[in-house]
């Protein structure tokens, strides 16, 4: 498969292509993606900006039948969509054609959301007369990672399009065939150059985030990349949206059933093997409960099945990356030498094919000192330390002592104990009972972080706050 650049609804060629292994078996090439460069981002901004001048003006009535009929698109090659995403990124096949849906289902969520959202308001009283009207950003650059590509792209540029806005998105070069599928079979339903797609590195992505005509740009990835992009957009005055990373924690209350709690912890931490923003990535366990909780969470996670992505049996595929695998093994490495306490586990499917790929097995590491670099940094992988505690006032101090503040989770048989504590976490987001949002949750509670861990928001009707512009006119009413 031949990945080009995508600009103006048209395939465009460059002269270098990169080619894209599959981290479960790096010695096949899934396919070859276009190395654009600078010219190719002012060709996409510049198309961009062209087509905003008329979408603006498409009612939000046709802006949403037009993204609603390219969802219909989408749905019907969804299972082709997940099998290219799963051979390049590495995640689970089921799991990815499950995110596809879901993202599906955000994006019909914020479109029934849209016409509230983007009322305008109109006041009068007897001296004057008020109008406040959202309008569109202009080009918006979307910068989407590796490790959940589409449910991802279609969460971000979803509100992004239903405001008035149009779009050039740069894909991670780690995840950029499944993102590109869905992006040019999306845009047949769109005028020309209101989505556009530019692939490639460092100098692609500066090239974009430095653009004059660039309004505002939307990132998810790590911190180090956004202060970079910060830095960039500060040259034109450029907002900036920000999903970064998280270190969340999940605190068990002395009251909670381990034998519900613990299948839906381990599920939470380990769950794209480990390679997700909001997943759990500490464990506060009661003292008097830790020995129990360990030994049961040693049960579930040695059940995992380590292997190829599409491999069917398999509920745990590789590492993305060889950058990510690196950073992760070496941690581990840290670990062992420290005299950590950790256990690796699961089950390896395919020994033949071990060192062909970027797998590892998950580990729980127990004993660990609050302060520990496991317990402080945000692991990205399927590491997971336990750390006992004996009084709340404790565990919450633990529990916010940290740059992050992206999610977390309160496990406790008492919901209004468990609400209490929430109430509490310095976080943009807690779940009680679980590690994620239900149905609900997901159409309601803005996605996003504190601290570290984000500026703006995803998801509900707070999100259309991020990319529109309020413009004001004010009528001075003669006196009579």
């Amino acid at each position: 498969m031949k990945i080009n650049l995508f600009i103006n609804n048209e395939d465009v060629t460059t002269e270098h292509y990169d080619e894209v292994r599959d981290p479960g078996r790096l010695r096949e090439i899934v396919g070859y993606i276009a190395k654009g460069d600078a010219s190719h981002i002012d060709q996409a901004v510049q198309a961009a900006h062209r087509a905003f001048r008329s979408w603006r003006q498409t009612s939000l009535e046709e802006r949403t039948s037009i993204l609603l009929k390219s969802a219909e698109e989408i749905e019907r090659i969804a299972s082709s969509i997940a099998n290219t995403t799963a051979k390049e990124n590495g995640i689970l096949f089921s799991r990815t054609i499950d995110e596809i849906k879901l993202g599906l289902i955000d994006l019909r969520n914020i479109a029934d959301l849209a016409p509230s959202a983007l009322q305008k308001r109109i006041i009068e009283d007897e001296s004057g007369w008020v109008s406040v009207v959202k309008r569109p950003m202009g080009v918006v650059a979307c910068i989407v990672p590796w490790n959940a590509p589409i449910i991802l792209t279609l969460q971000k540029i979803t509100p992004i399009l239903l405001a008035g806005n149009t779009i050039v998105v740069k894909p991670s070069p780690t995840a950029s065939m499944g993102v590109v599928t869905l992006l040019t079979t999306m845009a047949k339903f769109f005028p020309p150059g209101v989505i556009n797609v530019v692939l490639g590195g460092g100098e692609v992505g500066s090239a974009l985030t430095s653009h004059p005509l660039v309004r505002k740009i939307s990132f998810t990835g790590g911190g180090n990349t956004a202060v970079a992009i910060m830095k960039s957009a500060a040259e034109t005055l450029k907002g900036v949206h920000f999903e970064l990373g998280g270190n969340d924690p999940a605190i068990v209350l002395d009251d909670a059933d381990l034998n519900e709690v613990v299948p839906k912890i381990v599920e939470g931490a380990f769950r794209r093997t480990g390679q997700f923003c909001f997943a759990i990535k500490r464990v506060y366990i009661p003292s008097d409960m830790y020995d129990e909780f360990y030994e049961k969470a040693c049960i579930l996670t040695d059940s995992y099945k380590i292997g190829h992505q599409l491999n069917e049996e398999a509920t745990m595929g590789p590492i993305n990356n060889q950058l990510q695998y690196q950073r992760i093994s070496e941690l581990i490495e840290r670990l062992e030498h420290s005299g950590a306490n950790l256990v690796k586990l699961g089950k390896v499917l395919e020994p033949e094919n071990w060192n062909n790929g970027y797998y590892l097995q998950p580990v729980i590491v127990r004993d660990v000192d609050p302060n520990a670099e496991i317990v402080t940094c945000e692991q990205f992988g399927p590491v997971l330390p336990l750390i006992p505690y004996h009084t709340e006032e404790e565990v919450i101090h633990m529990a916010n002592n940290s740059e992050f503040g992206l999610g977390s989770s309160i496990w406790s048989s008492d919901f209004d104990r468990a609400l209490g504590v929430a109430n509490q976490i310095e976080a943009g987001m807690t779940f009680i009972n679980g590690h994620g949002q239900t149905h609900l949750g997901s159409k309601y509670i803005p996605f996003g972080g504190i601290k570290q861990s984000g500026i703006g928001r995803e998801k509900s009707i707070e999100v259309f706050d991020e990319f529109i512009e309020y413009h004001g006119i004010n009528y001075h009413k003669k006196k009579s």
